[in-house]
């Protein structure tokens, strides 16, 4: 279930059409997200309608949101880099692994061919094959699942999070047989998807 299942209507107290202009000209492009197709998306789709109505008048702030169960509504520019870097097409097959808003698949869906969403502890239920050619990450996380993978076409695109001796970083990745890595980019405050944590090991 994502936030957008339990909303009630939006908070009249604030004006969210100049919270959204005042989100590209002040978080964005400074930023250097200045892709059109990326802030046409980010000034169309109003990010108060992804949050519970309490939380509609901070749903434009720098950081990210705690939506409740462990969700996340991410700050904007992690929205806005990730669609930058991960250039979709409209041939895509676009898999978004989202953190609980149901944001991320909303911004990319008019941009490509077919957007599937399921929440990490769906993973399993996505198909070896499917032949995804993107892959969006609502998140950071240790590692990649191998259902990831598996789902992907070879040389399809991830995008997401990842975390490093406890650093939150942008990263990109490539299918290239069974081999699939994030390299980070750039370090920004990322939610963490717990699902993705590395096993612990023993230490004394």
């Amino acid at each position: 279930m994502t936030a957008t299942d339990t909303l009630s209507p939006a908070s009249p107290s604030l004006d969210f059409d100049a919270a959204r202009r005042a989100m590209i000209d002040s978080q964005l492009r400074p930023s250097g997200v200045n892709a059109p197709m990326v802030l046409e998306r980010m000034a169309a789709v109003p990010r108060e309608r992804f949050v519970p109505a309490a939380l509609a008048d901070v749903a434009y702030i720098d950081r990210s949101i705690a939506l409740g169960d462990g969700g996340h509504l991410a700050a904007p520019l992690f929205y806005g880099q990730l669609l930058v870097e991960a250039r979709p097409v409209p041939s895509d097959r676009v898999l978004v692994v989202d953190g609980g808003s149901g944001y991320l698949a909303e911004l990319v869906r008019p941009l490509v061919a077919a957007t599937d969403s399921v929440t990490p502890a769906e993973l399993g239920t996505v198909a070896a094959g499917a032949g995804y050619t993107l892959v969006l990450i609502d998140g950071a996380g240790e590692q990649l699942p191998p259902e990831l993978s598996a789902a992907m076409a070879e040389g399809g695109r991830v995008l997401g999070g990842v975390i490093q001796r406890g650093i939150t970083s942008l990263a990109v990745g490539r299918k290239a047989g069974s081999d699939l890595a994030l390299m980070p980019l750039s370090e920004m405050g990322i939610p963490r998807i717990a699902a993705f944590d590395a096993p612990k090991g023993w230490s004394f």
